[in-house]
């Protein structure tokens, strides 16, 4: 469905929840889309990082998104997470959560998860604890320090180890791993919080060639369970894994369509591929 056939979110009669309901509500993706970008604009001391930027994420659906250093992808990715304000335009998570009006923290428990380019996981930690503790569960200490996994938590743990290739090392230090395994373990850490949206930067950035193709095969298999946004720069790694690309520039949709599509586009190989 594309941004301009859904029906708008900023006309629905939730828009006037209160901050608490809309952060505890439950996500309605009904209309068959989970991420909903209307006309943002974020400027930083006169520089326009986004120029009303739309843009519309499908449920299950695993989008590329490319385009120039400065075309804007970090920056929306911040709208969308909460780090950065937009001055300008909407964000909603499905039909009735505002996304402009929660926090950091807010977002990502309403189901959004975000990898770095950096892999950030507990390096002092075996790699089955790092996804132990980023289970979602009641967080209070005492809960989480005293409580036994129940069996069904360990299958959990289990499954997302055999996902992610690292059953063989669940009993290993996670600051061991090499780089791609690093890379694995903290998108089994984010998958382990159930999020309805992944957004992923420059994942395979220093992977080997293996580790590369791996991961490929992993995002083809989270497709459809979840929805992706994938920011990278290797088009051999796009190419694997594309279904619709979405082309930044300045700020800006420039073009958007299968990849053998966008890499015939004129504009495209004149600010990105022909470079």
């Amino acid at each position: 469905m594309s941004a301009a056939a859904m029906h708008a979110p900023g006309q629905s009669g939730s828009g006037d929840a209160s901050l608490g309901h809309v952060a505890t509500g439950t996500l309605d993706a009904t209309h068959g889309v989970v991420l909903y970008l209307e006309d943002i604009s974020v400027s930083f001391d006169g520089f326009k990082a986004l120029n009303k930027l739309s843009l519309a994420i499908d449920v299950g659906e695993l989008r590329c998104v490319i385009g120039p250093n400065g075309a804007g992808k970090t920056t929306m990715m911040d709208v969308i997470t909460g780090k950065t304000r937009p001055d300008e335009g909407t964000v909603f998570f499905g039909q009735t959560i505002d996304l402009t009006r929660l926090t950091e923290p807010e977002i990502a428990h309403a189901g959004i998860g975000r990898k770095f380019q950096k892999p950030t996981i507990f390096e002092h930690h075996s790699v089955f604890e790092n996804l132990e503790l980023s289970m979602k569960a009641d967080k209070r200490v005492r809960k989480t320090l005293f409580a036994k996994l129940s069996s069904e938590e360990g299958d959990r743990i289990a499954e997302m180890l055999d996902r992610i290739r690292l059953a063989d090392s669940a009993g290993r230090e996670a600051g061991l791993l090499s780089h791609g395994q690093k890379q694995w373990l903290e998108i089994g850490m984010l998958l382990m919080q159930e999020p309805k949206l992944l957004l992923l930067d420059e994942p395979v950035a220093g992977m080997s060639d293996d580790e590369t193709e791996r991961t490929a095969e992993l995002f083809l298999t989270l497709a459809g369970k979840h929805s992706l946004v994938v920011v990278e720069h290797d088009m051999a790694f796009i190419g694997k894994i594309a279904r619709k690309v979405t082309v930044l520039h300045e700020g800006s949709v420039l073009a958007e369509g299968p990849l053998a599509q966008v890499q015939e586009d004129p504009r495209v190989i004149e600010v990105y591929l022909g470079r």
